[in-house]
């Protein structure tokens, strides 16, 4: 065998076997291990801009859109889609109902045990702290023949004024003005009650200091405790006010919602009814029977509810502050007559025309004003016999008081003090002023007795009105869209 000359290459066919040329390729180069290199060159950032013509890479929120328009082509998706969103407007009502009626139901309910009973305490706070300096002054006026009931009556009305600050002090917000308002009461309550007590031991001895100390504690009662009394009253009528508001508005939010989704509900069906020529769903019809459940639950609970709150206000509260107000008027008219025979003259006002007048007996008229109105304008608000009754009886007895009052003042100007003061603490055969003040007293405090259970039992029936519906609408609307749910689950079954 003859071999090819060393430097000639071999003929074709023979010897060893030559590796093929690897044509070029375009793109990119491979690297020596032979995988293919980014285009761009090696070390290229994986988030490269794409190449130019690329198609741009689409975010999750629109290929969950495009997956959606795809399925609303189809009847399959179509019904799915309006199964979740009857679902989520049913749910969404009950949702809402749950939430506002929720909050009307406490507001309610605060009115009924919190606002108002507060606002009653801060009444009988002043009315307490008026009725003790009254009775303290007719203790002073009968001197040694003081009675056991006068004296108990003033200590019960310290035991009742310094009980109820306690109770306003645990439900007031520390820091707020009422709490504040609520401290300064309770130092000045000691601070009243020694003054009372040196004026009371120094008369007895029939020493004039006594006079000076009724006067210097009627001061601090009426220039101190009760505007003080008074703030803590106007700011418990404020919280009241406050609940009434928060509970009586119509829940319009959960009623639209509750609209809407019975109108999404009543086109789905008849959607239904023209593709299928059937009549009924029975899921699309329990959620439309539940959803119409809550729907009027909702708008005759809360008028019934609103209608109980009104009347609780109207014929409750309002005539509850009036008749407070005349209360207290008749309280510091009684303290004015008794002081005017007490100083004696020593306290005087200066009127617009220069004219001089005693200054407790100024007030007095003052007072009786404020009484005459205030029991005109609570015989118009009152409702029945029943109310009408009590203020009826007060309102004569008051004009009683006012004729028996200037006999005591005539004899008190033409210098007969004796005859004056039994004229206004004196025994039942001298028809003294004091009968007149009890009978008023008495009368306002049977209509307060009456407007309080006129309140009780409006506001009760108010509050048992939305009782259940904030519970209620959310086990429906539950049940609704789970009805809605398996309505549209059924047509999707005709599909599989």
């Amino acid at each position: 065998m003859t071999h090819p000359p060393k430097g000639s290459a071999a003929p074709p066919g023979q010897g060893t076997p030559t590796m093929p040329a690897v044509p070029a390729q375009s793109g990119s180069p491979r690297p020596p291990g032979g995988s293919p290199v980014p285009q761009g060159g090696f070390g290229a950032p994986r988030n490269a801009p794409p190449a130019p013509g690329a198609a741009p890479r689409r975010t999750a929120w629109a290929e969950g859109a495009e997956r959606l328009r795809a399925a609303a082509t189809t009847e399959p998706g179509r019904l799915r889609i309006i199964g979740a969103v009857l679902a989520l407007l049913v749910v969404a009502f009950g949702a809402v109902t749950a939430w506002q009626m929720t909050e009307r139901s406490a507001a309610a309910d605060n009115v009924l045990h919190s606002s108002q009973p507060l606002s009653a305490s801060a009444a009988d706070i002043y009315r307490s702290l008026a009725d003790a300096n009254t009775t303290a002054s007719s203790g002073f006026l009968a001197g040694g023949q003081e009675t056991r009931e006068t004296r108990e009556r003033y200590e019960e009305d310290i035991r009742t004024a310094a009980a109820k600050l306690i109770t306003a002090a645990n439900s007031s917000e520390p820091g707020s003005s009422a709490a504040k308002t609520i401290s300064q009461l309770n130092e000045l309550l000691p601070k009243y009650k020694g003054l009372v007590e040196r004026a009371r031991a120094n008369n007895r001895q029939g020493y004039p200091l006594g006079g000076a100390y009724l006067r210097y504690a009627n001061d601090t009662m009426q220039r101190e405790m009760l505007p003080k009394a008074e703030r803590l009253y106007l700011s418990e009528n404020r919280r009241l006010n406050a609940d009434y508001a928060d509970a009586k508005p119509y829940p319009w939010a959960a009623i639209a919602l509750g609209v809407v989704a019975l109108g999404a509900l009543a086109w789905a069906q008849r959607r239904n009814y023209h593709r299928t020529n059937r009549v009924l769903n029975q899921g699309m019809a329990a959620a439309t029977g539940a959803s119409l459940v809550v729907l009027l639950w909702l708008t005759v609970g809360h008028t019934v509810a609103r209608s109980g709150l009104n009347e609780s206000y109207d014929h409750g509260v309002r005539s509850l502050n009036v008749l407070h107000r005349a209360q207290i008027a008749s309280l510091k008219a009684r303290g004015n007559e008794n002081l005017t025979l007490i100083s004696r003259g020593a306290e005087t006002k200066i009127l617009a025309d220069k004219t001089s007048v005693d200054l407790y007996d100024y007030d007095f008229d003052r007072d009786m004003k404020t009484l005459t109105k205030g029991l005109a304008e609570a015989a118009d608000l009152a409702n029945d016999r029943s109310g009408e009754q009590p203020v009826q009886a007060a309102t004569a007895s008051m004009k009683v008081w006012v004729q028996r009052h200037e006999k005591a003042r005539e004899a008190d100007n033409n210098g007969e003090y004796q005859l004056a003061l039994d004229r206004v603490i004196g025994s039942a055969d001298k028809k003294p002023t004091g009968e007149c003040f009890d009978a008023v007293d008495e009368n306002l405090k049977d209509a307060l007795t009456h407007e309080e259970s006129e309140f009780q039992q409006a506001a009760n029936n108010g509050l048992g009105a939305m009782t259940g519906l904030p519970v209620g609408a959310a086990v429906l609307a539950l049940l609704a869209g789970a009805g809605a749910v398996l309505g549209i689950g059924r047509r999707l079954s005709e599909y599989r």
